[in-house]
């Protein structure tokens, strides 16, 4: 038989390993599916033309860089351990390498890898977590009920929490669309995961993925199952909650009366509230075909965080068609920062200017309101000149620059009286910037919203600070 270009790629698509290829300057020139899936990506042309240091896939990108020109003077490689990072977690690979060759010359090379982080935790004892799916749960599934006899639990589930592993996740979603099954597609990032692991350590960053991976399972025990996607996201695949009502009831009560999100979860260290992000698309009502789903989800997921975690986000074509992640995330601080100084230079007046940046603040810092507490301790509204309350004692508070807690618990604790007033309002969290020039503290900016326990994003903190030096 021929090898044509077709059957060349119906080969290398169809394998389980990933598979890429690159030019003499170690730059991709191409991938198989089997590598997009690993990685997350809708399609090659993200790295088409880069290197691994340009996608910044290692921690150490010498050893690769090294591996890699052996190969390109003529040495082949096999089974070579080394680590990749993906979306922040770094994962154990194997992987294989040798020249391509044309017309007697090395003008690049071809390699594969296989994930091998699952085979290690077994081998370091870390398997005996939990198991959510046994092979009676899978059989409900079609698509598990046609391999299950073949292919071990081992390889299905993700040994650390239980749940589908990120292969088997991505090959049933992909069988739901061949088959053309309805089903709504979720993806869910642990919020401060990284805080968790650097404050408590791994094994507790270990005991809150696998309990939020429990905890998800069995609230959508019976049309939904969940996966790993890599490091602290998770997937869930429902076949119940395909209508935009619908979606909206469980995530409701997915973020206010299950054992998955919103729990306190004590270490011997001290205790972390778990909370979420999540963003929610529809096979096929928004979308019918796997990338452009994907990519809804993922978008739908950022917004999700830009709002300040700690909630969900439901794809609607009317509201969510025209955003641009993308140029969202180009345009940053730094535009926001131009504009809020440009509304600052035009208006007159401490209480104008907040009055003349407010919509850009509702739209960046998501707010209906923004307080300031002026030098006689009395806290004013920018949206209700004639409110004020008692902040008196919020110098009390105030240790350093900036209070970004997701809590009240230390404003009740240190300033009683500012956060009487805060309740009085309803609020829950808040974010607190000193106004002053040089030792002199003339104030402070207060940002503040009713839903408990909300995450402050380092941009956000950003734009409250140079909000307050503007006004200083």
């Amino acid at each position: 038989m021929e090898m044509t270009v077709e059957l060349f790629d119906s080969i290398i698509n169809t394998s389980q390993d990933c598979v890429f290829w690159k030019d003499k300057e170690r730059r991709f020139l191409g991938v198989n599916q089997a590598f997009l899936d690993y990685y997350g990506f809708e399609s090659a042309e993200v790295l088409i033309g880069k290197t691994d240091e340009d996608m910044g896939w290692h921690s150490d990108p010498e050893p690769f860089m090294q591996d890699e020109l052996r190969v390109l003077a003529g040495r082949s490689t096999y089974k070579v351990q080394g680590k990749c990072m993906i979306r922040g977690e770094e994962r154990d690979i194997i992987a294989s390498k040798r020249p391509l060759y044309e017309d007697g010359k090395i003008v690049g090379l071809v390699g594969s890898f296989v994930d091998v982080t699952d085979v290690i935790r077994r081998r370091n004892g870390l398997d005996n977590m939990q198991v959510v799916y046994n092979i009676e749960k899978l059989r409900k599934f079609p698509f598990f009920d046609r391999i299950i006899d073949e292919i071990g639990l081992d390889e299905i589930l993700d040994p650390l929490t239980g749940v589908l592993s990120r292969a088997y996740s991505m090959k049933f979603v992909r069988s739901l669309i061949a088959d053309k099954t309805p089903f709504s597609y979720t993806m869910l990032d642990l919020d401060n995961f990284k805080y968790i692991n650097d404050s408590f350590g791994h094994s507790a960053g270990d005991r809150v993925l696998a309990a939020v991976a429990k905890g998800l399972a069995d609230f959508a025990d019976g049309f939904g199952i969940v996966g790993c996607f890599g490091g602290d996201e998770l997937l869930l695949i429902d076949m119940k909650n395909t209508k935009v009502e619908e979606k909206e009831k469980f995530f409701r009560e997915l973020y206010t009366a299950s054992a998955a999100l919103r729990i306190e979860m004590e270490f011997a260290e001290g205790s972390a509230l778990i909370t979420g992000t999540a963003g929610c698309a529809t096979y096929p009502s928004d979308a019918d075909e796997f990338d452009e789903l994907f990519a809804l989800v993922d978008k739908m997921l950022y917004l999700g965080k830009s709002k300040g975690r700690n909630c969900y986000t439901v794809y609607d074509k009317d509201r969510h068609k025209d955003i641009e992640i993308g140029k969202i995330a180009v345009n940053g601080v730094y535009t926001d920062m131009c504009g809020i100084r440009h509304e600052i230079e035009k208006a007159e007046g401490f209480e104008n200017k907040l009055k003349a940046v407010m919509p850009q603040l509702a739209e960046i810092l998501k707010i209906r309101d923004l307080y300031y507490v002026r030098e006689d301790g009395r806290m004013k509204s920018v949206t209700e000149p004639s409110w004020d309350g008692d902040a008196s004692d919020i110098a009390q508070l105030m240790k350093e620059d900036v209070f970004s807690e997701g809590g009240l618990d230390p404003v009740e604790k240190d300033a009683p009286a500012f956060f009487n007033t805060l309740k009085s309002r309803c609020l829950g969290s808040a974010l607190i910037v000193r106004i002053r020039h040089g030792k002199t503290v003339s104030g402070y900016l207060v940002c503040a919203v009713e839903r408990k326990h909300r995450i402050w994003q380092e941009n956000e903190i950003a734009i409250l600070y140079y909000l307050a030096g503007l006004l200083a």
